[in-house]
């Protein structure tokens, strides 16, 4: 019996309550390409995992079974290859071909097979250095690629992507695709989880919808699937093709720089950058990977010490530390004055629980208990985390954790917030809803600063963007520039 046959599934991890996933009968003949649909926190990635054989008996409670070529996966993981959301939880060598060739090692491929199908493997993903390039000096959408060439170097019968161009510049997402398609001969079995569902279409011939509630909403040809239940699951969070999103301009003219960097950079992270980020507007920091927005980001957040340049707060940010570079403030008033949303969501969580890490931040600022709970409530109603707030944060799905990173960051209500990649993972409802979180901070006044690769997120809420170019590249520095349409010298 070849292919995947999924029987009664579900699956709840140890010591929560609701089902990550439940009821769901698939059955994907060998060859067939599919793209798996379905709000945030519907199972997507759960289901992925099972396929692979990464749910061990130990770690929650199974329903039904999974069988891939009759087999269950968690005895037999050498069918199967997979791309995780986060690639950091893939790469295990200090070098990136080493990485590649980690895999191949383990399932004995012949020495003198190993490096030719890895140099093959970097060059399918467009990887742009030598294999000798330290896995800790890539970017996040570099790395991307670079798991993602350690499954194909693989040869799996089955490939499983969980959104394996989300951390991806417009041009590395192309590569990407393009190497998924190439990549795939027609006995590869391809089950996909990609939010922006227009991009992926080429690449599957089916589509699968689960249901948050248990079970599979729809299953069919893509243009079948969207004519019967387009609107529906429009409404319900899926990114639909064809349906576009409103955007938020600002409503009043921005107010007083909050930061500025001068010459600001890291060398060779970041190249020297000006900037400046204003109450009362939306600024976004655009660029290739590699370019070291991430870095800039938790430089302005007052997370890295510059190497070169420097970053001045504003009178209305700093207070009394005007003086005083936001690095070398005390934990407490950065927390109150600036909040960081990492690219990696769990780099940011400390906690065993949910309102456990929203509540973190209050407290460390010195709030009273009763404002600590009014504080923790609200945002858990508002990004519809309320269900979770006994959840261990590593149990959540990709979407979830997102939304719980950028709640800890407003839980001390601070007056700039600096989000990396907010709306990686993210569903159509939950984008829209984290629109018109940022728009309703910039319009009181706050500064939001978004480090991003959505073109669609940009034009629905910059107000202003800064391009950055590689740090190896010659030319000037970053400079601001205004939006309005498209974008034009500020």
């Amino acid at each position: 019996m070849s292919g995947v046959w999924v029987r009664g599934f579900g699956w709840r991890h140890a010591g929560r309550k609701r089902w990550a996933v439940r009821g769901v009968d698939l059955r994907v003949e060998r060859g067939e390409r599919v793209l798996l649909l379905g709000p945030s926190g519907a199972g997507k990635s759960t289901l992925l995992a099972a396929l692979a054989g990464l749910l061990p008996e130990d770690s929650g409670e199974q329903e039904g079974t999974v069988e891939v070529d009759g087999v269950d996966p968690r005895k037999d993981r050498e069918r199967v290859g997979i791309v995780f959301q986060d690639p950091q939880t893939q790469l295990v060598m200090a070098r990136s071909g080493d990485d590649v060739a980690f895999g191949l090692e383990n399932r004995g491929v012949p020495a003198d097979e190993i490096w030719p199908r890895v140099d093959a493997a970097l060059r399918r993903v467009g990887f742009p250095y030598h294999r000798d390039r330290p896995t800790a000096a890539l970017s996040g959408g570099e790395q991307q690629r670079l798991a993602l060439a350690g499954a194909l170097a693989l040869r799996p019968g089955l490939l499983l992507l969980d959104e394996p161009t989300a951390n991806l510049d417009p041009a590395g997402a192309d590569l990407v695709r393009a190497a998924i398609a190439g990549a795939l001969d027609e006995d590869t079995t391809l089950v996909l989880v990609e939010h922006r569902v227009a991009e992926a279409l080429p690449l599957v011939d089916r589509v699968v919808v689960l249901e948050p509630g248990g079970g599979v909403r729809a299953d069919g040809p893509p243009e079948t699937v969207f004519a019967a239940h387009g609107d529906a699951l429009a409404a319900e969070g899926v990114w639909v093709p064809g349906r576009p999103v409103p955007s938020r301009r600002a409503r009043t003219p921005a107010g007083a720089p909050l930061l500025t960097a001068d010459r600001l950079g890291l060398p060779p992270r970041l190249a020297a950058t000006e900037l400046r980020v204003r109450a009362g507007e939306a600024l976004a920091v655009r660029g290739p990977n590699g370019a070291g927005k991430s870095t800039l980001a938790l430089l302005l957040g007052g997370l890295l010490r510059p190497g070169t340049g420097r970053v001045t707060a504003g009178a209305d940010l700093a207070g009394r530390d005007a003086r005083t570079p936001p690095h070398r403030w005390r934990a407490p008033a950065l927390a109150r004055r600036i909040g960081s949303v990492f690219q990696d969501p769990e780099h940011q969580f400390v906690t065993a629980t949910v309102r456990d890490e929203l509540a973190l931040g209050p407290r460390r600022t010195g709030r009273p208990e009763e404002a600590v709970r009014a504080t923790v409530d609200g945002l858990l109603e508002r990004l519809r985390l309320t269900r979770l707030a006994g959840a261990n944060p590593y149990t959540l799905s990709g979407g979830e954790a997102r939304r719980l990173s950028v709640a800890t960051a407003l839980a001390t209500a601070p007056r700039l917030l600096i989000c990396d990649e907010p709306t990686f993972g993210q569903d159509r409802r939950t984008w829209l809803e984290l629109l018109d979180l940022f728009a309703d901070l910039r319009d009181a006044g706050h500064g939001v600063v978004t480090v991003t690769h959505d073109p669609d997120f940009v034009a629905a809420l910059a107000d202003r963007t800064v391009v950055l170019s590689r740090a190896d590249a010659t030319g000037p520095a970053p400079a601001d520039r205004t939006v309005g349409g498209d974008d034009a010298p500020g």
